[in-house]
């Protein structure tokens, strides 16, 4: 890239990388040799001390990696180059309980992020993210004291390996798609969560995740398991350095609620413009379960994501809730995906999305319905807004309908923002980009809404940053 191009991207990103795209100088204990391979592949393990069923795991999914295209349809994945990415890059020899014996210049990054001072006010339990490995983890006493299990999954591995064993990879299997495949062989970090059977947690838990190295990847792997009756919410931070060069994150996230279980997943997204954010996020919901993804997308260079929930059994009930804000040299390709597998199971998808400058947006969704799925109902509805001439936005519903009294509504609408109500907000003492923030904020207020305050908040800090600079 030019020294021009750079000046630009710099300029543009200025807000962002004061905020959120710094890059810490950090004295790691040890890096994997540049590149995806076997070696690297055995390597990953023997670092970990991995048991040889989860060797085995990660060598199928090498090897279908290897096998499977990579997809032609969303965004352009031509550019990623494979064997100029570190998969494996550790920051610390092992994983604190006490924030002060995080080493300090990490803990220094998740402090001007807010990490743990949002822990002390907000959630049950917390973990913090650096590249490869979960540096920090924390949960209430009077939660582990009822059996719920947080940790990380490189831990629930060899403390937990009957649970892992047993769900590990049957929600999404390493078969299913090129990156979960890759995935499946390289994935370190991420969540592991089990909520005993009635067991209802009042404050959720919360995971962050930050990428530092240059030319890295970061493939997280969470697990969480509701069994029946229970409830938990779970908060996903991102947010990564700005760079030239492109990095890779690729996770995969599994979902089992059992009976009359009750999970909600919401994501925030901030990844740098030179991100390439390639995640699977799959959720079994049984008789009676609820399960909802709320997912804010905003950073990226690009951006495919779709949530999905499979309604296995009777009464279950699935959300998809996205936010997508796509801006100058973005691509959002992101939507969700319902299945109704069985009868009065009843599921809800609504996009909202916002294009600016040469910004692409894409609703993806696919609605199925099973022909057992009697007495099933779905309501889809995808919202548009362009805030420039530029800027673009497409659509690719699909459903499949098989049950005769299917219940079904969907609804789209694409807008631009009118100079009448520019003027309005102007006449009232408001700058123009004021007035286009106040907009975007309005249009996304009915999904922001149903955010926890404090991501609420995030979102809403993450979009008038966005939004600087709009105008011109």
């Amino acid at each position: 890239m030019s020294d021009s191009a750079e000046s630009v991207v710099t300029e543009r990103d200025s807000n962002y990388k004061e905020q959120y795209g710094f890059s810490d100088d950090i004295n790691y204990q040890y890096k994997a040799r540049k590149g995806i391979s076997e070696d690297v592949v055995k390597e990953i393990s023997s670092m970990k001390g991995e048991p040889e069923w989860m060797l085995e795991k990660r060598l199928l999914g090498y090897k279908l990696f290897k096998d499977k295209p990579v997809p032609t349809w969303g965004g352009d994945l031509s550019k990623i180059d494979y064997d100029d990415i570190y998969y494996y890059v550790k920051p610390t020899d092992k994983k604190q309980m006490n924030w002060d014996d995080v080493p300090k210049e990490i803990r220094d990054t998740f402090d001007k992020l807010g990490i743990p001072e949002s822990e002390k006010k907000f959630f049950a339990g917390a973990e913090a993210q650096y590249d490869s490995e979960v540096v920090y983890g924390h949960i209430h006493k009077e939660l582990e004291s009822q059996g719920v299990i947080f940790t990380d999954t490189d831990t629930a591995v060899k403390k937990y390996p009957e649970l892992v064993k047993k769900y590990f990879g049957t929600v999404i299997p390493p078969s299913d798609n090129k990156y979960a495949a890759l995935n499946t062989a390289t994935w370190s970090g991420g969540s592991f969560i089990y909520v005993p059977k009635g067991v209802k947690l009042k404050m959720p838990l919360q995971a962050y995740f930050r990428m530092n190295a240059e030319k890295s990847g970061q493939f997280e792997r969470t697990l969480i398991v509701a069994d029946e009756d229970s409830d938990v919410t779970y908060l996903e931070g991102c947010t990564a350095p700005v760079y030239i060069s492109s990095s890779l994150h690729a996770a995969v996230v599994e979902i089992i609620a059992h009976k009359n279980a009750h999970v909600r997943y919401v994501t925030i997204q901030n990844w740098s413009k030179n991100v390439y954010n390639l995640v699977t996020q799959r959720a079994y919901a049984y008789e009676n379960a609820h399960v909802e993804w709320i997912d804010g997308n905003l950073g990226s260079k690009l951006n495919m994501k779709y949530p999905s929930v499979f309604l296995k059994e009777r009464g279950a009930k699935g959300e998809v809730i996205s936010i997508a804000v796509a801006s100058d040299g973005q691509m959002q390709d992101s939507g969700g995906k319902i299945y109704h597998l069985a009868p009065d199971t009843s599921s809800k998808i609504i996009s909202k999305s916002v294009s600016k400058g040469t910004g692409v947006t894409s609703y993806r969704g696919l609605l199925h319905i099973d022909r057992s799925a009697t007495g099933s109902k779905s309501t889809v509805r995808c919202d548009a807004l362009l805030l420039d001439e530029n800027a673009k936005t497409n659509t690719y519903p699909y459903m499949e309908v098989r049950a005769d009294d299917a219940e079904i509504s969907h609804e789209a609408s694409v807008g631009k923002i009118g100079e009448d109500e520019l003027f309005y907000l102007m006449s009232r003492g408001m700058s123009e980009e004021e007035a286009i923030t106040t907009i975007v904020l309005g249009f996304i207020k009915p999904l922001a809404d149903v955010l926890p305050m404090e991501y609420s908040l995030e979102l809403k800090r993450l979009i008038n940053l966005d939004m600087s600079n709009s105008v011109g």
